[in-house]
């Protein structure tokens, strides 16, 4: 299971997502907290996407069949990348300069709902298409959804600014982005039921 994680994906979405935070470092002044949030909200996506890979199986069609359900398997892989995935957000944060750094809880809320959200996408993925590699689709999701995000006025939105007099409403929406998408991706892990077709014999009978 660990060798069969989408590695390449995961690397590149990581990577990319750790040197758009070192950038910040790049300027002989460290840049304002606005910058370091939306610095850190592209990172979060960047590692967003690199999760919409990790349910990618091109053994799909053959592991189905396996005695372990497709819970434990997708369980066994989201267990092997969370703490990896906690250490590159630690990262993330620390390669920001100190004033560069908004408030470290409403960030993190925003991070989580990012990567739980391209997980459920995932998910929904495996759930109701027979593709053993959903992470194209996923991350393509996933995209739209931070376009539409971006469009949307402050006021209803997810992308505040600390000094908005919306910031609280608007970690409220991102708990329920949040509690949404584990909610989803729980029900959509289970393998789909198999409908039993029912054949009628010539005289009528089952």
């Amino acid at each position: 299971m660990w060798r069969s994680l989408p590695w390449a994906a995961l690397t590149a979405g990581g990577g990319l997502g750790l040197l758009f935070a070192a950038s910040t470092r790049l300027p002989d002044q460290a840049p304002g907290e606005e910058l370091g949030l939306t610095v850190l909200r592209v990172t979060a996506l960047t590692g967003g996407v690199g999760l919409a890979f990790l349910l990618d199986d091109p053994a799909r069609h053959t592991t189905v069949a396996s005695p372990l359900g497709r819970p434990y398997r997708a369980g066994l892989r989201l267990a092997m990348a969370a703490p990896l995935l906690a250490l590159w957000w630690m990262a993330a944060l620390i390669l920001l300069p100190g004033p560069t750094r908004p408030p470290l809880v409403p960030v993190t809320l925003e991070a989580l709902a990012t990567a739980t959200f391209a997980i459920a996408l995932a998910t929904a993925a495996v759930r109701f298409t027979d593709g053993a590699e959903v992470g194209k689709r996923a991350a393509a999701w996933l995209g739209a959804a931070a376009a539409v995000a971006v469009l949307v006025p402050a006021r209803w939105g997810l992308l505040t600014l600390p000094a908005d007099r919306w910031w609280e409403e608007t970690h409220v929406r991102w708990a329920l982005v949040l509690a949404v998408t584990l909610a989803s991706t729980a029900l959509c892990t289970p393998e789909p039921l198999r409908r039993r077709s029912v054949r009628l014999s010539p005289s009528g009978g089952l």
